[in-house]
C-alpha cells in the first residue's frame, strides 16, 4: 500500500509547500474541495475526498468527510490483522498523515456575525478527523498547526517516518486544540442563546498562551500568561505593553489589582499598588495632583510600586512620575509627548495601556485549590444600601469621604481598614488577623507621614466585632465610620460611636478579600 496524506485546512498557510514536499516523498495527497482547489492551482496532484468516498459533498459542505472510507482509514490499527482484513474487504487504504485546521469560529464571533453565520462556522468533520487521527497516534501523524509542517517534513526526510515521540506530542496538541475549540463554542453559545448558565454541572475555560514569563511569583517557579478569547470586558491580560521590560507574573497580579480598584472611580484618580494591596489612593483637580497625593500617602511603600490612572496621562504628570523608581505605569491612554518623555527617561519602566478600559469588568472569579477550583461572581457591587445608624449623621464632606474609603477598602486584603480625608487615603491597614491590628497599622502609617487625622473617616470591609476599634479611632480624631454591619455586637459598636459623637453608616454588604 502506498503512503497517503489527508490535507483539509481552512488556514492555507504553508499548505502548498507542505503538500509539494509530501509528493516528493512519495505521498498521495487527498483533500476536501476547498483545499484541493488551492493545491491544484499550484500544480499539486490531488485526489478529492469525494473520489475516495464515492459520495459527493452535500448540504453545502456540511457533510463531506464523515464516511467509513475516511474514518476507517484513520482509525485502523495497523498491527491488528482483523482491522487490516476489514480494510481490505471494504477497499479502504490507510491514511498516514493528516493536516487539518478548523473553521474560524472564534474569528467569526469577533467580527460580529449573526447567530446563523456563527453556527455555520462550527466545524464538525474537522474535529472528528483530528480526534480519530490523534486516537490512532501510533500509526497516524496529525497536524493542527501549520508551524509543525517543517518538523514533520524534517523527520520524514531524515528517518522516512515520523518518530513516535513526535506523534505523541502532535496527538496531545490535537486533543488540546479540539478541547479548546469546543470550550470556546460552549462559552459563546451560553451567551448567544441567552441562557447564561453561570455555574453549569460541567464546563471548561478556554485560554490561549500569550507568552512565557521569566518566572512565577518566585524565581524557582515557572510561569506563562494565558488569555481568554471570549471575555469581552476590560482586559488586563490582553493589554498593550508600550514600553519597558517584560511584564512579570507579579506585575500582572499587581496591575489587575490596580485596575479593578481604579475602575471604582469616575473623578480624576490615581492609585499606587504594592504587593497586590493599595498603598495610596487619591483624587485631584489634575492627574498630577492626584498622583502626588496618592504617592505621598506612603512614599516608602510606593517606591518600586505600580501606579495607575483612570484618565489620559499628560506630560506634566509624566515628568512627576519620572522622579522616582516605579515598576509599572497603568493607563487607559496617554499623550504622545508623555509616552516619548517616559521612554527617554525610564528605560525599564513598563508602560501598560489597558485594553478596553472603558468597558466593565466581566466574567467569573476563579481560584485554584488543590484538586479543584472555586468559582464565584466578581465582587462588582459596592453596597446594598446606606443605613445611617448613629444619632449624628455624617456631614456632606464626611459622606463623600466615607464612600471613597469604602471603595478603597473593598480592594484591600482582609482584615482591613482604610483612613481617608478629603478624598485621599491617609493610612491603610491590610491583611491583619484582627481588625484592631489593622487599625493600629493604618494609624501608624498615617502618623509616620505626619497626617492630621482630625476629621478623617474610617472604612472597614467587614463588621467590627468589638467597640475597641471605635474607641481607638475616636482618640485619634476620626469622626465617621463606614462598615457592613451584621455583628452580634452592632448595638455596642453603635453606642461607642454615639458616646464619641461619631457618625456611622452600615452598607449591609461585606467585602472580604482573601
Amino acid at each position: 500500500m502506498g503512503k497517503r496524506a489527508l490535507l483539509s485546512v481552512y488556514d492555507k498557510t504553508g499548505i502548498v509547500e507542505f503538500a509539494k514536499k509530501l509528493v516528493d516523498l512519495g505521498y498521495e495527497i487527498i483533500s476536501s474541495s476547498g483545499t484541493a482547489k488551492v493545491l491544484k492551482e499550484k500544480g499539486v496532484p490531488v485526489t478529492e475526498v469525494s473520489d475516495i468516498t464515492g459520495f459527493p459533498e452535500i448540504m453545502g459542505g456540511r457533510v463531506k468527510t464523515l464516511h467509513p472510507k475516511i474514518h476507517g482509514a484513520l482509525l485502523a490499527v495497523r498491527d491488528n490483522p482483523e482491522f487490516m482484513t476489514q480494510l481490505e474487504h471494504q477497499n479502504i487504504e490507510p491514511i498516514d498523515i493528516v493536516a487539518i485546521n478548523l473553521y474560524p469560529f472564534e474569528q467569526t464571533v469577533k467580527k460580529g456575525a449573526s447567530l446563523d453565520e456563527i453556527i455555520e462556522n462550527i466545524d464538525i468533520g474537522g474535529p472528528a478527523m483530528v480526534r480519530a487521527s490523534a486516537k490512532n497516534f501510533k500509526f497516524v501523524t496529525v497536524i493542527v498547526n501549520p508551524e509543525d509542517y517543517a518538523l514533520v517534513i524534517e523527520e520524514l526526510e531524515q528517518r522516512g517516518e515520523t518518530s513516535l515521540d513526535t506523534k505523541k506530542r502532535l496527538a496531545l496538541k490535537a486533543f488540546r486544540h479540539t478541547a479548546f475549540y469546543d470550550s470556546v463554542i460552549a462559552s459563546v453559545l451560553n451567551e448567544k442563546f441567552d441562557i447564561n448558565e453561570k455555574f453549569p454541572q460541567e464546563f471548561s475555560i478556554p485560554v490561549r498562551k500569550k507568552e512565557q514569563l521569566r518566572y512565577g511569583e518566585n524565581p524557582h517557579q515557572e510561569a506563562s500568561l494565558y488569555i481568554s478569547p471570549v471575555e469581552t470586558g476590560t482586559s488586563i491580560s490582553g493589554s498593550y505593553i508600550l514600553h519597558g521590560k517584560q511584564m512579570s507574573f507579579n506585575n500582572y497580579l499587581d496591575v489587575d489589582a490596580a485596575v479593578t480598584l481604579i475602575k471604582e472611580f469616575e473623578e480624576i484618580t490615581s492609585v499606587v499598588v504594592k504587593h497586590n494591596n493599595p498603598c495610596g489612593v487619591a483624587t485631584g483637580e489634575t492627574l498630577k495632583e492626584a498622583y502626588i497625593k496618592a504617592f505621598n500617602t506612603d512614599p516608602k511603600s510606593a517606591y518600586g510600586g505600580i501606579v495607575a490612572f483612570n484618565k489620559t496621562l499628560d506630560l506634566e504628570t509624566a515628568k512627576e512620575l519620572s522622579k522616582v523608581f516605579l515598576e509599572v505605569l497603568v493607563v487607559p491612554n496617554l499623550e504622545d509627548e508623555a509616552l516619548e518623555f517616559l521612554k527617554s527617561k525610564k528605560k525599564n519602566l513598563r508602560i501598560v495601556k489597558i485594553k478596553d478600559f472603558e468597558k466593565g469588568l466581566k466574567g467569573l472569579d476563579f481560584r485554584r485549590i488543590s484538586g479543584g477550583m472555586l468559582v464565584q461572581d466578581r465582587d462588582l457591587a459596592l453596597y446594598q444600601n446606606l443605613e445611617m445608624v448613629t444619632k449624628r449623621k455624617p456631614t456632606e464632606r464626611e459622606l463623600e469621604d466615607l464612600i471613597f474609603a469604602y471603595k478603597v477598602v473593598k480592594h484591600v486584603k482582609s482584615n482591613s481598614v482604610v483612613i481617608v480625608k478629603d478624598k485621599r487615603t491617609l493610612g491603610i491597614g491590610p491583611g491583619q488577623t484582627s481588625r484592631v491590628d489593622s487599625l493600629d497599622t493604618a494609624i501608624k502609617k498615617a502618623k509616620e507621614f505626619n497626617f492630621d487625622l482630625n476629621g478623617a473617616v474610617l472604612a472597614s470591609e467587614a463588621f467590627f466585632p468589638f467597640r475597641d476599634s471605635i474607641d481607638i479611632a475616636s482618640k485619634h480624631g476620626i469622626t465617621a465610620v463606614i462598615q457592613p454591619g451584621g455583628s452580634i455586637r452592632d448595638e455596642e459598636v453603635i453606642q461607642a460611636c454615639d458616646e464619641n459623637d461619631m457618625a456611622m453608616i452600615f452598607t449591609n454588604m461585606r467585602h472580604f478579600k482573601h
